[in-house]
């Protein structure tokens, strides 16, 4: 589990930098080498794990969109809720969703009512993959919107695509096994 000790803007691999964040606003914006949308990292509000699955192993699955469904099952089972869904299809985009990641809806993440709960990005190389899995655990689009520099509207449009989940993060680690 990776804590964050401060904000962070992460980027998606091939997402355009945004503006200066708004003046006052002290934030670090980094890049991850895995696709998508950005995430806003803040403190408590969010559990971050990277999962590396070496080309050899067991769970090494070929196929990149199927390769995320034993881990979003696993996800699933670990948020203990019986309403939680794996997404099984393809990529569901939505207008917002190539410059923020819980706009979307991609292979093995997990929905609660609809709403999405855990993001996951991947990243292969011959060695392995690596899996980088976001669950909320509280979500406000307004502060993404503005750092993003996006229209106001987004901001109202985003509010229900996702949502929070109330979890204790070393326990939700724990049962991810």
């Amino acid at each position: 589990m990776i804590e964050a000790t401060g904000p962070a803007l992460v980027l998606g691999s091939t997402q355009p930098r945004p503006p200066a964040p708004p003046p006052g606003i002290d934030i670090e914006v980094v890049r991850r080498r895995s696709g998508g949308g950005a995430v806003l990292v803040e403190p408590g509000r969010l559990v971050w794990v990277d999962v590396l699955v070496p080309s050899g192993d067991p769970l090494w699955e070929d196929d990149v969109g199927r390769s995320f469904g034993w881990l979003g099952r696993a996800w699933a089972e670990a948020l203990g809720d019986p309403d939680a869904v794996v997404h099984q299809g393809p990529l569901r985009p939505s207008r917002w969703s190539a410059m923020v990641c819980f706009a979307g809806l991609g292979p093995g993440e997990v929905t609660i009512g609809g709403a999405k709960v855990v993001g996951m990005a991947q990243r292969r190389t011959r060695a392995g993959a690596l899996f980088q899995c976001a669950a909320l655990r509280a979500w406000d689009p307004v502060p993404l919107v503005a750092l993003l520099g996006l229209p106001p509207q987004a901001a109202a449009e985003l509010a229900g695509v996702a949502r929070g989940v109330d979890v204790d993060p070393a326990a939700l680690v724990a049962r991810l096994g």
